[in-house]
């Protein structure tokens, strides 16, 4: 029988603005059945609580046992600012739930012992850093990772104005590369500019949609 997995997303940024990720997506899951789930007030409704309320992980409780329900064997979370919501729903659920920045954050903490953390929407910072600490925990290691938002650049890339978007964040990188080891990039759509702004700071750059791929890559193998 043909396997399906579901994507869930809390905005419409990869289906409608910053589709590389699907793209990169499409050539891994046409091995599989897959199918969106989208709810595009959940990432607004985040970003207005300032955090994950119970109210929020209910949803997206909900999303992942109505993917089970409907035959899913498993599910892509393609949101870092729910992290600790899709922590809940893997206790719900017997289908593995994928984080697009667990890779990620355990190839960060594995490099280096200073990370600056980059975001465009405050509630993805809170999410990272804690699962980074996780990731570091669970190789017993100390790693110190520092929050830094580059403000209003996601509204301004969601209205389409991408180059104004990147000249934010890579503005804000460069003034805060010199404390750190390495810098990560909370969000998927900010990965695009990895490479150079890796050149710019002279620092590695980690960001989530490669590392997610072959994570996504090696479950449709399993399955």
């Amino acid at each position: 029988m043909e396997k399906t997995i579901a994507l869930l997303h809390t905005s419409f940024v990869f289906l409608n603005v910053e589709k590389s990720l699907m793209q990169m997506l499409s050539e891994v899951l046409s091995k599989v059945r897959s199918y969106n789930i989208v709810d595009d007030a959940l990432l607004l409704d985040v970003i207005s609580e300032g955090r994950v309320t119970p109210a929020i992980t209910r949803r997206v409780c909900f999303y992942c046992m109505a993917a089970e329900a409907r035959g899913a064997n498993a599910i892509l979370s393609l949101c870092s600012s729910v992290g600790d919501a899709v922590d809940v729903a893997r206790n719900l659920v017997r289908i593995p739930i994928l984080k697009i920045d667990d890779a990620m954050t355990e190839r960060a903490v594995s490099a280096a012992e200073t990370i600056g953390v980059l975001a465009t929407v405050p509630s993805t910072l809170d999410p990272t850093i804690r699962l980074l600490q996780s990731k570091a925990n669970l190789i017993h290691k100390q790693v110190k990772a520092e929050p830094i938002l580059c403000e209003g650049a996601f509204d301004i890339l969601m209205s389409g104005a991408k180059e104004k978007h990147d000249q934010i964040v890579l503005e804000k990188a460069r003034s805060v590369a010199g404390r750190f080891d390495v810098l990560l990039l909370a969000q998927a759509s900010m990965a695009r500019l990895g490479d150079k702004m890796s050149e710019e700071v002279a620092k590695p750059v980690f960001s989530s949609p490669k590392l997610f791929v072959e994570k996504v890559r090696q479950l449709v193998e399993e399955l």
